[in-house]
Formats: structure tokens, C-alpha cells, sequence
């Protein structure tokens, strides 16, 4: 008793020396009002378990390891200070104060942290882990009992009438432990009777968590018979709808196990959830820092020998650079910034050859913080079940693009989609949200319900340009080369690369002896050359340039709103092709990405020009060409194997550069009262 007497001075001289106390004022102000009595009275308590244990190591440790006990101190000391204090009357017993305690932290020993991955998950104490994971599912928000008031049906017995039996909701209880018609009084043992008007409901959401390693089998980088299983998670109250579907998430909880006879479930009651991102290493690799070094006089040449060595493993140097580039792009660009803004780049790609640009893709992907390879067969955006843990409810299911949020979605080749599939597809890309449809019969609701979703990934899809849509001859120039694909998907996609028709016989023999040198000597370089890079460098450059900060300079600025301009200006008048203000999120979209990729801060002219080309030469593919006429390969001209070959390239860009300015100067209205002349 003298332990149990000194464990709650120290509760209190924690409440006190914490602010609880004051707090515990503030939420009793909310329960004043005379017309409203319950049963029960709800108080969360934020408990940091490194000053609990400076003011009682025994208090600190029965914080940590034994929490119901804790819980019933903390309790009956708050019960002692509101009716000391005369902070509210209408409590009469303690067992109507329902106290809950959140933890702040864990110490960060292994002891307290539990690993999704890990079985078998055995009985053990109730105790508070951290968990980290990736949610992959949710239900709706439902009603569960927090606390319920009991008489007994004896008319004698003292427990006839006011708040003796009070039960309310534990860690990893049931509803039917709560409310039940079976219990029976402590006194007399005649059976309880529930008050009905006076039981407390919450709110209640499960939530399904799994492995952050789950993401290397969903892009197929893990080829194994390893499964990762999900855990359930229990969010109350305030906890509700502080999670969202593809997000990591560190969580303190208790795990329970649940037993709904004749099973027996384990799942995590959770005590507080944090927003959490795996760290990556955003060191530069130092290779790359002395190409930087090397190519310091030149806008151009730094990202151009980036693309051209990229992806040696499955093509070789200087095959397919626009599309590697083009890439590259989307990975640096794909990402969060600290406002939750998110910036992705869509692409699309016109072949013949899929199966050379599906691995190319599969070997991108791989350097993408998150990637995911969407099936045709599996879900793209989200699926509906049952929840299987008595709510009743619909348990929403993450898709390929939702599992993929803050990252890469590969869909793959198109011509196996149905045209729902597509549709879908395009109004997601439009919109940049999911809406599910939630049937009222079936769930237990009155009416339907639309839910949505933000769709937070970049899309990389293949569409095979062998393929022809049964449009007529007199199609115009260009429409007719991105295959059976409806012209307003590749527009919802935006930047469209063109690959493969043109690149004739001596790169397919370049790509045949290629495939056939790894398949006799796998791992071994076959094509030397001044830089090589390994996956490792490349890994380390797109976590980097990801990473930086950027903004638009006045000159690039001015490039981009001028092309904006005229080619809305020529298109319309011209073709009527209506240029959609898409495009200028489109345009600055990768001329920041251009600027990451080169590792600077401030996007330059040069990238705007950069920019200008992808554009154009995609909407040539879409619509036609314009006064703009610049060739397919604008990008890439020549072979870089050498640095005469580098100093091409950059004689070519500058032209080019020249005739955008042109071209602005001609059709943009007021364009020389904000370009210098050169």
C-alpha cells in the first residue's frame, strides 16, 4: 500500500512539474455543462517517459512495461485532482474517469521496437512498441463503445443506482467486452442491466501496415519466395483519419491479441502515429563530382554523358539517349517538397521494340526512392473487401498508384489495358485523384458514398507504335506514330518520347551483340570508355539531385512563358490545337528537373531550352508540326563517344537555341520586351 501510495505522489509531482495538471483544468472546462451528464469522461494524458523516469525510475518503468497499471494511477490520481479542485461535479466514482495515457517517445533501444517482418509474433506483455511501415489498406471511420454504465437489477443492492459498474474499452478488447448482457455485480452477483442512455461512442478506423522492404518485391527488384504480412492497426478518436493510403508512418501501440472465438487475431492498438520517410543517402558519388568538375564549361555536357551511360546493363551507350534522359528527369523530379507540395513528371513512350524499353524502365525504376510495376491484371487504384475484423465495414485496398505515392508507377505496356482501364487511366492524370465508390447496401450504410484519393506518383507507361488505331491516311503528321492510343491520353501524359523507328539497322546490331555479351559474360563491362558508372553512382545522383532545392532565373522564366505563347499562338491559328496551361507546368517541370540533374540551384536559359525541345518534339508526335521545326533526335544528334562529339552537341544546341529565340521573337506577342536579343 505505502508502494502504491508513493507511486501516485510521484504521478502527481509529474502532472505537476509537466503542465498535466493544467491541462487536465482546460478538458474539465469542456465537461461544465449542467444539461450533459455521462458516464464516463474521457482525458488524454501526454506522458514523456524520460521525465517520468527522472522523477521515479519505478513510475518510469511501470510506464513503459506495464501501462495498465499505470494507467489505473494515473487515473486515480486525476480523479483525486477533479474532485479536490470541484472541476466537475457530476463525477461521482473514478471508474468515470477514463484516462489515456500518449506516449511522447520510446527510449531508442531494440527493446522497444518491434519489426513488421519479424515472426513469430507470440503472447507477451502488453506493452508500448515502435513500429514502422507503409499503410496499404483502411476502412471507413466507424463507432465503437468507449464506456457504458451498468446497474444491477437487484432494487436493494447499492449498486441499483449511481456509477459503480463502469466499463470502458482496453487495448486490444472487443466491443462485446465492453457491452455484453451477461455481467454480474460485485456485491450482490445479480445479472447487469446496461443504461443505454448513458453509453459513451467513439470513433474507430483500422488501418493495414506493412514493411517498407514490401516495395522491393512490388518493383521487382526482390526475386524471392519471401511474403510480407500486413498488421492491423486500431486508430480511436482523435487518431482517426491521421493516416493515408501509401504513406510511411512511424507508430507507438500495444499489440493485443484479439480473440474473436473461434479465432484469434493480432493487431496494434495505436497510441500516436508520426509522418515518416526511409532516410537515403543524398551524398553525391564522387564520380560523378569529378564529371561536374570536368564539364564545368559547358550547360550541356554534364547530363548529356549522365543519359548517354545510363542503363549500360540493358542497352548500350548512346542507344535510346533521349528516353534515358527523359527518365532521369522524372526520377530527379518525382518527389516532396517540405510545403507537401508534390512535383511529378509523366512519361510516355512511342516503340516498336517493348520488350528492350520495359527492361529499361524495370532498371529505372529500380533507383526510385519508391517504385512500383503495375500489372494488368492486379488493381491500379484501389479495391473494396469486407473488413474481417467484426466492424462491418469496407476496407479500402491500395492499388499499384497508391502503393506508389511519392514515387514511381510503371505501367507497362497499354496495349493490354481494356479501354476502361485507359479511361480511368486518363481521367487519374487529369485530375490527379481517385474517387472510389463505396455501395451503402452492401456496407451497412444508407446511402453511397464517394471517397477520393490524391494520386501522388509519376506514371511511366509504353505504347507499341506497330500498332495502328485504324485511323485515316490523311491523319495529320505525327498523330498517326503514337500508336492505337487516344490523342487525349498522350495528352494527359504530357511528355512523349519517341522511340525506336528511326534508330535502323547498325543500333539494332548494336543492342543484338549488347544482349548477347551479358548473356555469355554477365557482369562484365563491354563497352569501355573515359566514364563508367555503376547503379551505386547513379543511385547516389538521382537521391542527391532529388533532394536540391531549385528556382526559376528570370531568363529561363521568360523562355518558358514566351514558347508558352507563341506555339499557343500558332497551334490554335494553325492546326486548332488548343495549348492547355498543362503545358507551363509541363515546361517548368523539366527545366527544374534538368537543372537538378546538372546539380545546380538556379534553372539557367539553358535548361529552359532543354525543356522546349522535350516539349515540341512531343507535341509534334500529338498534333503536328509547327514553325518550330526542329528534328526528332534534337537532343542527341551525334554519337558522344568522344569529345569531338561533345563539342557537336553543344555547336547544334546553341543553333537550336537560337531558333527557339526566333521562334518566340515571331509569334509571342511583346517576346523582345522581355528577351535580350543575342
Amino acid at each position: 500500500m505505502a508502494d502504491i501510495l508513493s507511486l501516485k505522489e510521484s504521478v502527481l509531482v509529474y502532472l505537476d512539474r509537466s503542465g498535466g495538471l493544467k491541462k487536465l483544468s482546460q478538458d474539465c472546462a469542456a465537461f461544465k455543462d449542467p444539461q450533459q451528464t455521462e458516464a464516463v469522461y474521457r482525458f488524454c494524458v501526454t506522458v514523456n517517459p524520460s521525465d517520468v523516469i527522472e522523477v521515479d525510475p519505478v513510475l518510469g518503468d511501470c510506464v513503459l512495461h506495464d501501462p495498465l497499471k499505470a494507467t489505473v494511477l494515473f487515473q486515480s490520481v486525476c480523479f483525486l485532482s477533479i474532485k479536490t479542485l470541484s472541476l466537475i461535479e457530476k463525477i461521482h466514482t473514478e471508474n468515470q474517469v477514463n484516462v489515456i495515457l500518449k506516449w511522447t517517445h520510446l527510449p531508442p533501444f531494440p527493446e522497444y521496437t518491434m519489426d513488421l517482418s519479424s515472426y513469430p509474433r507470440v503472447s507477451g506483455p502488453m506493452r508500448p512498441f515502435s513500429m514502422e511501415g507503409l499503410v496499404i489498406a483502411m476502412t471507413r471511420v466507424t463507432k465503437y463503445t468507449q464506456g457504458a454504465r451498468f446497474l444491477c437489477m437487484n432494487d436493494t443492492c447499492p449498486c441499483s443506482t449511481g456509477f459503480h459498474h463502469i466499463r470502458v474499452h482496453a487495448p486490444g478488447a472487443t466491443e462485446s467486452a465492453t457491452v455484453r448482457n451477461d455481467f454480474s455485480c460485485l456485491i450482490c452477483s445479480s445479472q447487469l442491466k446496461e443504461d443505454v442512455k448513458f453509453r459513451v461512442l467513439g470513433d474507430k478506423q483500422l488501418v493495414e501496415l506493412i514493411h517498407v522492404n514490401v516495395l522491393d518485391v512490388l518493383s521487382g527488384r526482390q526475386q524471392s519466395s519471401l511474403r510480407y504480412q500486413s498488421v492491423t492497426l486500431f486508430l480511436r478518436d482523435e487518431l482517426c483519419n491521421s493516416m493515408r493510403i501509401g504513406r510511411f508512418y512511424r507508430v507507438l501501440g500495444i499489440p493485443a491479441h484479439v480473440h474473436q472465438w473461434p479465432n484469434i487475431t493480432w493487431s496494434v492498438e495505436a497510441n500516436s502515429i508520426q509522418l515518416w520517410e526511409p532516410k537515403y543517402n543524398h551524398k553525391g558519388s564522387a564520380r560523378f563530382q569529378e564529371l561536374l568538375k570536368a564539364m564545368a564549361s559547358s550547360p550541356w555536357r554534364f547530363s548529356a554523358i549522365v543519359a548517354h551511360c545510363f542503363g549500360s546493363d540493358v542497352t548500350p551507350p548512346g542507344l535510346y539517349n533521349t528516353l534515358k534522359l527523359s527518365l532521369l528527369l522524372s526520377l530527379v523530379q518525382t518527389r516532396t517538397d517540405a510545403k507537401d507540395t508534390f512535383r511529378n513528371l509523366n512519361l510516355l513512350v512511342v516503340t516498336a521494340d517493348t520488350l528492350i524499353l520495359d527492361r529499361l524502365m524495370g532498371y529505372s525504376l529500380s533507383l526510385a526512392c519508391r517504385g512500383v510495376r503495375h500489372q494488368p491484371s492486379g488493381e491500379m487504384f484501389a479495391s473494396l473487401s469486407r473488413d474481417e475484423h467484426g466492424a462491418g465495414t469496407a476496407n479500402i485496398h491500395a492499388g499499384s498508384a497508391l502503393l506508389a505515392t511519392g514515387g514511381i508507377c510503371m505501367l507497362g505496356d497499354l496495349g493490354f489495358y481494356k479501354k476502361d482501364k485507359l479511361d480511368a487511366i486518363q481521367s487519374v492524370l487529369e485530375s490527379n485523384t481517385v474517387s472510389v465508390l463505396i455501395p451503402g447496401k452492401k456496407y451497412g450504410e444508407d446511402a453511397d458514398q464517394h471517397l477520393n484519393f490524391p494520386v501522388q506518383c509519376s506514371f511511366w507507361a509504353i505504347t507499341d507504335s506497330s500498332r495502328r488505331s485504324g485511323r485515316v491516311e490523311c491523319a495529320v503528321l505525327g498523330t498517326a506514330e503514337i500508336g492505337p492510343l487516344p490523342v487525349q491520353l498522350a495528352d494527359a501524359f504530357g511528355l512523349v518520347i519517341q522511340c525506336g523507328d528511326r534508330v535502323g539497322e547498325q543500333a539494332l546490331l548494336a543492342q543484338t551483340v549488347h544482349t548477347l555479351q551479358h548473356a555469355v559474360h554477365p557482369g562484365k563491362p563491354h563497352n569501355p570508355s573515359l566514364w563508367e558508372f555503376s547503379t551505386q553512382d547513379y543511385q547516389e545522383l538521382v537521391a542527391h539531385a532529388q533532394s536540391l532545392q531549385v528556382e526559376l532565373s528570370p531568363a529561363a522564366e521568360k523562355v518558358i512563358h514566351g514558347y508558352y505563347m507563341a506555339s499557343r499562338r500558332v497551334r490554335s491559328q494553325n492546326q486548332g490545337v488548343k495549348i492547355s496551361v498543362a503545358l507551363i507546368k509541363l515546361l517548368i517541370s523539366l527545366a527544374e528537373a534538368h537543372c537538378k540533374l546538372c546539380i545546380r540551384t538556379t534553372v539557367l536559359e539553358e535548361d529552359a531550352v532543354i525543356a522546349v525541345l522535350l516539349c515540341e518534339n512531343a507535341i509534334t508526335l500529338k498534333h503536328g508540326a509547327s514553325a518550330l521545326i526542329i528534328p526528332p533526335d534534337a537532343l542527341f544528334p551525334c554519337d558522344l563517344g568522344d569529345v569531338d562529339g561533345l563539342d557537336r552537341r553543344d555547336a547544334i544546341l546553341d543553333e537550336l537555341h537560337q531558333n527557339v529565340l526566333r521562334f518566340i521573337y515571331a509569334y509571342a506577342p511583346g517576346a523582345d520586351a522581355y528577351i535580350t536579343e543575342e
